[in-house]
């Protein structure tokens, strides 16, 4: 048997309505029935107040022992017609000075009479099993010095009592089915009310690897569950976006390496074809080597790269002098600028906290990338300056012809190149800007790329610090 937190939503909202719709109808078929029995309570009170009134309106009139002999007829007269009405007058020595056929009165009732107008009534039970409501008073007689009699007058309440209980009875019947119908329309809605979970079940059911763009109508589903449906939409997108990632890692990876892997394939066998010399195959695996060392650089930043898509690379935190990083570099790429008579200028000043391998690397990727797209003669500056977002903004730019506006989206994709006649080049894999982001990213920082007339720059902004670093990324 299931336990109650296996059972299903519909269940518990269903039995929540009809405990709830039911406890609601038992507290007011009990006020209905409090009511109504105070109602016949009052109406019984009505009559016997009339009643004992007119007794001992009767008693004052009494003035001597003649008086009293004729006031049971007097008493008799009054109350013809009154069905079920019973009275009994007491006096104080225990004396019963008038009684009506049949009376039975306890004598609680007759031995501690309540003083006018604080009358409270009992009930109680004849010997003859009949119900009867009755009040007693202690009234004085017109009689001088006489002591004062007890009165005591009751009716009968049978037809009250059977009025309750069929009362009773047709109440509660209807409470009980009220219950049920509740229940069932509780269900009824709660059904209605939880059918778009089915949907949602059935589209989820439907997604595969090969569908990952579908999403939840949000539209279409209530407020209740358009939180959580907005929520599995945003699962399914990141689903997509890092399963499009694993796709293009797979396929970009055997696309950059199927034509090495050929090639080296086919030079093994051509220098196996036919016998050769000791220095032609030194030569054929001096050729290899580096085409292996090409393969490994390659795919050490392709693992670098899926480490970073998936936020696995974790910089560390140390004080790191950008103006000092930079010079460092513009002495290592010294030659290659004097090469092509380049100007390096470095402007500006700014420290950040960071991973120090990791942003000379990416500094020396974009570096590297200005050197090599720069014309001779030209110029390449760096400039350090600090930002009002507590960070350091750095700002590589170089001469030469702006990168054309329908690539500069694509610039930081994995090997995606400007210039196709390049593709198969010894100037790298294409890795480099999707290298160089990836580092800033991982510190919190940005990277951007703008062109003007004859100039090209990427714009770099990196937090001071490394809390802000932290609240960046997270942002």
């Amino acid at each position: 048997m299931k336990s109650f937190g296996r059972k299903s939503i519909i269940f518990r909202l269903t039995l929540l309505f009809a405990a709830v719709s039911t406890i609601v109808l038992l507290l007011l078929g009990l006020l209905i029935g409090a009511s109504v029995e105070r109602h016949f309570v009052e109406q019984d009170m009505e009559l016997l107040t009339g009643k004992l009134e007119l007794t001992q309106q009767a008693l004052t009139k009494v003035h001597s022992r003649q008086d009293l002999d004729v006031l049971p007829q007097q008493l008799e007269a009054a109350l013809v017609g009154h069905h079920g009405l019973a009275l009994v007058i007491v006096r104080s020595d225990g004396r019963i000075l008038f009684t009506t056929s049949g009376a039975d009165f306890p004598r609680a009732l007759l031995d501690k009479p309540i003083p006018s107008g604080n009358e409270i009534p009992i009930a109680w039970k004849t010997r003859e099993n009949q119900p009867v409501r009755g009040i007693a008073r202690s009234v004085k007689t017109g009689i001088e010095g006489e002591p004062p009699v007890v009165v005591a007058v009751a009716t009968d309440i049978s037809h009250h009592e059977h009025f309750m209980i069929s009362f009773q009875v047709t109440l509660w019947s209807f409470v009980g089915l009220a219950a049920l119908m509740t229940g069932f329309l509780g269900w009824v809605a709660a059904r209605r009310g939880l059918a778009p979970l089915q949907s949602i079940k059935q589209g989820a059911a439907g997604v595969t690897a090969n569908r990952l763009d579908y999403r939840l109508p949000v539209d279409s589903i209530p407020a209740e569950l358009a939180e959580v449906a907005a929520t599995l939409n945003e699962m399914l997108a990141r689903l997509e976006e890092s399963f499009q990632r694993l796709s293009d890692f797979s396929s970009d990876l055997a696309h950059e390496l199927r034509t090495p892997v050929s090639n080296l394939l086919t030079q093994t066998q051509v220098s196996l074809s036919k016998p050769r010399t000791a220095e032609e195959y030194r030569d054929i695996l001096s050729s290899n080597a580096e085409e292996f060392e090409r393969m490994a650089r390659m795919i050490a930043d392709m693992l670098f790269l899926a480490k970073a898509d998936n936020g696995l690379i974790i910089p560390g935190q140390e004080e790191v002098d950008l103006v000092a990083e930079t010079r460092e570099l513009f002495d290592f790429y010294e030659a290659l600028a004097e090469e092509k008579s380049l100007s390096l200028s470095l402007v500006g000043d700014g420290r950040v906290c960071g991973d120090h391998l990791m942003l000379r690397r990416a500094i020396s990727n974009l570096l590297s990338n200005a050197i090599r797209h720069t014309p001779p003669r030209g110029w390449i500056e760096v400039r350090i300056e600090r930002t009002a977002e507590a960070g350091v903004r750095l700002t590589i730019s170089n001469s030469g012809t702006p990168i054309p506006a329908e690539h500069l989206p694509r610039l930081f994709d994995r090997f995606y190149r400007v210039d196709a006649s390049r593709q198969r080049s010894s100037e790298g894999a294409g890795l480099g800007l999707a290298i160089t982001k990836s580092i800033f990213l991982a510190h919190g920082g940005t990277i951007s790329v703008r062109t003007g007339e004859g100039e090209n720059s990427f714009d770099i902004w990196l937090p001071v610090s490394a809390a802000h670093s932290m609240n960046h990324r997270g942002s």
